[in-house]
């Protein structure tokens, strides 16, 4: 788990950096160059390049600890972002054929690392701390 923590803090971190200093051009890679945004449009990327930036905290923080339950609920949240995220993007591309260069490999990108959360989840699911039972 410790290396998916670790994946994830790099890459949403990353991500989240980009959303807010060059929103317009990180929008742009995703959806295509011809998408305008307006200046409501980019307050909400700059808001999403936050929370990206928190999601990537969270990784790295609880990566210090990846067997921990706290851990565990962070991948369990990271699962449901990645999913989505991966949903979300596929939609735009079908459903609006908006695409840019990089929109295919996001959408794979958050996929892989969704079906890598769940892996990781099921690995996990054995009971911690004083409740576990004994052998």
């Amino acid at each position: 788990m410790k290396r998916l923590l670790v994946a994830t803090a790099v890459i949403e971190t990353g991500a989240g950096v980009a959303l807010l200093i060059w929103p317009s051009a990180t929008v742009g890679a995703l959806a295509g160059p011809t998408v305008v945004l307006s200046s409501l449009t980019l307050t909400l990327v700059r808001l999403g390049g936050a929370v990206l930036l928190a999601v990537g905290a969270g990784a790295a923080l609880a990566s210090r600890h990846p067997e921990s339950r706290a851990a565990r609920g962070v991948v369990g949240g990271m699962t449901i972002y990645n999913l989505g995220a991966a949903g979300g993007l596929l939609a735009a591309r079908l459903g609006e054929s908006q695409g840019g260069p990089l929109l295919w490999p996001a959408v794979i990108l958050h996929a892989a690392m969704g079906v890598w959360c769940v892996v990781c989840l099921r690995r996990a699911r054995r009971p911690e701390g004083p409740t576990a039972p004994k052998p």
